[in-house]
């Protein structure tokens, strides 16, 4: 991490601690809630959940309409909680936002500070940044600058002796501790080191006016152990309550205990290594698959964030760099060694949750950038963020030695900062990443401690036999059970050996139970590719194009978009094709829409074309839904093919083997981002009745249409444009959760007492949060 987070934002007096039996508006003025005695709360019953996102982009205009990049990379707090100050390196700027509502924060505004702000801590009434002012690599330089929060005005700088990263303060507050990094240069000698000059550590000595503070630099070169020992490179401080900070050496695999009333490095030792089983090591060949059988032996840890937990503890984020990255967290004792390790258990988190990012397998997993620490209504916690996975894992501390994982927690793409406020109950991260064109905006993550169960995740999986979890992402369509509250859902083409899910939606968490691998061992794929002119062009699909969709195993890669149980048993599930006709240069046709006919077992059947004329029209958005109805089978195309003005909704005569296509007439684009309009699944209601999901593919401020509609096939011939009646405008539900407005609502899905369930498509954590709403409306149809 190159821009750690700062610890101990604020001073948080006992008295904020010790809550009495009284009102506290922390959710806001119109939402008290009740506050406890420590000794009468039970945390068995207390949980974090998200109020807010803030998206840094609001401090622009508050409906985000800008493509500048703005980056919230570390948080900290007012004394009061109420302020929250952040560091946007990329806008060389801090920001400021109050928070004094939690579930409707305000921009206040932002300051530029002279060069690029890496971190940010507060004391008393100001803020205090380090900030990065280099020419470059090799002559590297920073200042501190001091900010009184209440007016936002500077006060103060005080050079630095380099270029600082992490800065903390020490609980009495007579000492800052600034990591002076000097960075390398990732594109010399693709960032080996050493590369000097040298970084050290800054101890400044707080007291009078901050014009008149000193500082002291700490040597932290030539340690013993150290794997680059003239290029220490430090990553990230801490400060105890005895004022011994705790230093990261992270490329070097290191770590350092600086006491700063002497400036003297009182120990520094190896962070070690970890043996991984059970972990996923490939990200090839694509499509991905997440595979969770694979050994690292003796995995370098390269410590990122760390954490106080006492005075003689503390856990480091194990994010990993140069040669190592252990993919979870590590409890150590002063003298080095080891009283917790995570091992594989934050990897197998993330594959429960949907929320693994395989084209990191190969690299880091995961990747823990941080961990915080902090006492919430008598408990002790451990929070620590995964930046490629998107998530914060909330551990119970009241054992130090053995963390009892307690819940996670979804955040905006790429946590970097973790703030805890437990004076004011709350919990905030900075996701750094802002990219309009992914549809990821940089944001501050608000979360508060209630008494409430966890809102998240809304679905999970059970373990395998052999005791890892079923891994699941990217799902797509959904289809209902006749009876009872199961629903099965599909993976699309982001994976390879295509699945369909059997989930419980009963469960609070819903959970994917079972998983039924597609298979072919009939050569029913071959079979078709031998009825196929063996002459490649544009408009047909050769033996070539439909033999790359097998496996050795027999499993198969589609891209299964929609699903719908067959009334004779089993399933039937629409795969979108690839390709444009009319773009053959960027996107050649490489497969086309086809519907395949399943048994119970996920065995291939059966598979249905598209007529010639149509497939000879096709482009890359195709099926997207199919749903079983009164012998003919509904598959709703997602935008319009060429040659046409609105997407297709086909049906196909089962007994007849004919097809005909009716028109469904989208609604406008309306996000200032632009953007398209197109359908996603489709839902038998009965009586040639169908739920239809209408989208446009924007997220988080660009939202605008996700919505149901329901249309009628009675009577409609062929080449009837349909129309349509809305049932639900779903954007009041996606903000429910306070998370950013998903993109990708992709299934739906009426359960047998009338209940329809929603759920979203996360790309595969790819260039995705990863986060999964399965959200159920409740009774929408009459």
């Amino acid at each position: 991490m190159k821009n750690p987070i700062s610890r101990h934002p604020a001073r948080v007096f006992a008295a904020s601690l010790i809550m009495s039996a009284v009102l506290v508006a922390c959710g806001g003025n119109d939402d008290p809630i009740l506050a406890v005695p420590e000794a009468s709360i039970s945390n068995a019953s207390m949980f974090f959940n998200r109020t807010a996102t803030f998206a840094v982009c609001q401090q622009t205009g508050a409906s985000c309409e800008t493509d500048v990049a703005t980056s919230p990379e570390i948080v900290a707090a007012s004394e009061d909680g109420m302020t929250l100050v952040y560091s946007n390196s990329l806008k060389g700027e801090i920001g400021f936002v109050d928070i004094t509502d939690v579930k409707a924060p305000k921009a206040l505004g932002t300051l530029a500070m002279g060069g690029e702000p890496t971190s940010v801590t507060v004391l008393d009434a100001n803020a205090l940044v380090a900030v990065n002012t280099s020419a470059d690599f090799v002559n590297p330089s920073g200042k501190l600058v001091v900010v009184d929060i209440a007016s936002r005005k500077l006060i103060a700088e005080i050079t630095l002796p380099g270029q600082p990263d992490s800065i903390a303060h020490s609980k009495d507050g007579k000492y800052l501790a600034i990591v002076i990094e000097n960075e390398r240069d990732e594109a010399v000698n693709k960032g080996a080191l050493p590369q000097l000059p040298a970084g050290n550590l800054v101890i400044v000595d707080v007291a009078g006016a901050p014009a008149t503070w000193k500082t002291r630099t700490v040597s932290l070169t030539g340690l013993e152990g150290m794997l680059y020992p003239t290029d220490p490179e430090p990553e990230y401080v801490d400060i105890n309550d005895d004022n011994i900070a705790v230093v990261t050496l992270q490329e070097n695999n290191h770590i350092a205990l600086v006491d700063l009333a002497s400036g003297k490095i009182t120990r520094h030792f190896s962070a070690g290594s970890v043996t991984l089983d059970k972990v996923d090591l490939t990200d090839a060949p694509r499509p991905n698959q997440v595979n969770l059988t694979q050994t690292q032996a003796d995995r370098l840890r390269e410590p990122d964030g760390v954490t106080w937990i006492s005075k003689t503890r503390f856990v480091t984020a194990n994010e990993g760099d140069l040669n190592g990255g252990s993919r979870g967290f590590t409890t150590f004792n002063l003298d080095g060694s080891v009283a917790f390790e995570a091992g594989n258990s934050l990897e197998h988190l993330m594959a429960r949750i949907g929320h693994t990012n395989d084209k990191r397998s190969d690299a880091k997993g995961n990747e823990p950038e941080n961990a915080d620490f902090a006492r919430f209504a008598g408990t002790d916690y451990l929070f620590v963020a995964s930046e490629r996975s998107s998530v914060l894992a909330v551990y119970d501390m009241s054992t130090p030695d053995k963390p009892t994982y307690k819940q996670v927690l979804p955040a905006s793409l790429s946590p970097e900062g973790l703030l805890a406020i437990p004076s004011r109950n709350l919990l905030v991260s900075a996701s750094e990443l802002d990219d309009r064109s992914i549809l990821a905006r940089g944001s501050l993550n608000i979360y508060q401690y209630q008494s409430a169960p966890a809102a998240y995740p809304t679905l999970q999986s059970v373990d395998r036999v052999d005791g890892t979890p079923i891994a699941w992402s990217a799902l797509s369509g959904l289809a209902a059970a006749s009876t009872g509250t199961v629903v099965y859902g599909v993976d699309d083409s982001f994976f390879r050996g295509n699945r369909i899910f059997e989930i419980d939606t009963a469960s609070k968490p819903a959970l994917v139970k079972n998983e039924i691998r597609i298979t072919d061992p009939d050569n029913k794929i071959a079979a078709l590719a031998a009825t196929l002119p063996d002459v490649k062009d544009p408009l047909t699909f050769d033996d070539t194009d439909l033999a790359a969709l097998v496996n050795a195993d027999g499993s198969v890669n589609l891209d299964p978009e929609g699903i719908s149980l067959a009334s004779a048993g089993g399933f039937w599930v629409a795969s979108e094709g690839a390709g444009s006709v009319n773009d053959s240069t960027a996107r050649p046709v490489l497969s086309a829409n086809l519907i395949f006919k399943l048994s119970a077992t996920g065995v291939i059947e059966d598979i249905i074309q598209l007529p010639a004329d149509v497939n000879a029209k096709q482009v890359r958005f195709g099926f997207e839904g199919v749903a079983e109805s009164n012998g003919k089978l509904v598959v709703a195309f997602q935008r319009a093919w060429v040659g046409d003005t609105q997407p297709r909704i086909g049906v196909y005569d089962l007994v007849a083997k004919t097809w005909q296509f009716m028109f469904y007439p989208l609604d406008p684009v309306a996000s200032p981002n632009g953007g398209w309009v197109g359908l996603s699944d489709i839902t038998a209601l009965g009586n040639n009745k169908f739920l239809v999901i209408e989208r446009d593919n924007q997220g988080g401020p660009d939202a605008r249409i996700k919505r149901l509609y329901r249309i009628d096939l009675t009577g409609k011939a062929d080449g009837a444009t349909l129309s349509k009646t809305l049932v639900r405008d779903l954007m009041a539900d996606l903000r429910g959760p306070a998370g950013p407005v998903l993109e990708k609502i992709e299934g739906s899905a009426l359960l047998a007492n009338g209940d329809v369930i929603i759920v979203n498509d996360n790309d595969g954590v790819d260039d995705n949060s990863g986060e999964v709403q399965m959200l159920n409306l409740g009774k929408l149809l009459n």
